[in-house]
């Protein structure tokens, strides 16, 4: 089965691909910690103002970057309902005798500008750039080798451990297999699934190794591309960092 990539459109050109990516994940990362800490509803609705912008800029298509921050926005916007409802202060309303806040609707709405920021900000970084320059980059900015390979091997098996679970729930299915929540035995079947599927993987895993032990490797990531900044990956870094310190010189205060 064919899975959309996160890098699906790596390939396309604009000032945000062309970045060097050293220098992306650097300064992506700066705007991200910048835009988590601001202390204003304006200045971090202000932010994702900015980041939808640079997604313009990016030529992401807008439906893909829309399927991909559906589920973890569905999580994020759940922190406005709990915050609207448990953080004590001046009464908005009241529903079935639960009180909704002024400071709890403020402060979750905070929030979730702050997350949506920064997963635009993410995902338009590895959206921009080859998930294998990603690693390769994070290699040479000297992060940790066994870092860099579990999420190399996280991110490349994902996708056989789902093609796994889709055989296996096919199979089952051929053979009339249906979930119903008041069925010990259909709860019982699934359980076996699920430990079926790890053994499998933690199989697939030792095999995986032990090729890998047999061809050479080492632990250690062979980089056979080499990057160099340009003078444009100066510029557009030095004026990414530039936006991330004026947000917080120049706050705009709700």
């Amino acid at each position: 089965m064919d899975y959309p990539r996160i890098d699906a459109y790596a390939s396309l050109n604009s000032p945000i691909h062309s970045f060097d990516p050293r220098a992306k994940i650097i300064t992506f990362l700066v705007l991200i910690f910048s835009f988590a800490f601001l202390g204003s509803i304006s200045a971090a609705a202000s932010a994702v103002a900015f980041c939808l912008f640079l997604i313009l800029l990016s030529r992401l298509p807008l439906d893909f970057v829309f399927s991909r921050i559906k589920v973890p926005m569905g999580f994020i916007v759940s922190i406005l309902v709990i915050m609207a409802f448990t953080v004590g202060g001046e009464d908005l309303f009241s529903i079935f005798g639960l009180h909704v806040s002024y400071e709890g609707v403020r402060l979750g709405t905070l929030i979730v500008l702050r997350a949506t920021a920064s997963l635009l900000l993410a995902l338009l970084m590895l959206g921009t750039s080859r998930f294998e320059a990603i690693l390769k980059a994070l290699y040479m900015l000297r992060v940790p080798g066994i870092l860099v390979q579990m999420l190399m091997f996280t991110y490349r098996y994902i996708f056989v451990f789902i093609d796994e679970f889709g055989n296996m729930k096919n199979a089952m299915d051929s053979k009339g297999f249906q979930l119903k929540g008041n069925s010990r035995h259909a709860l019982s079947i699934l359980g076996n699934a699920v430990g079926m599927l790890l053994v499998k993987s933690y199989e697939r895993g030792d095999r995986v190794y032990s090729s890998m032990v047999a061809r050479g490797y080492t632990g250690n990531p062979m980089i056979l591309t080499k990057f160099k900044m340009k003078g444009s990956d100066y510029l557009l870094s030095g004026v990414l960092l530039s936006v991330a310190v004026l947000f917080h010189i120049f706050p705009v205060i709700l």
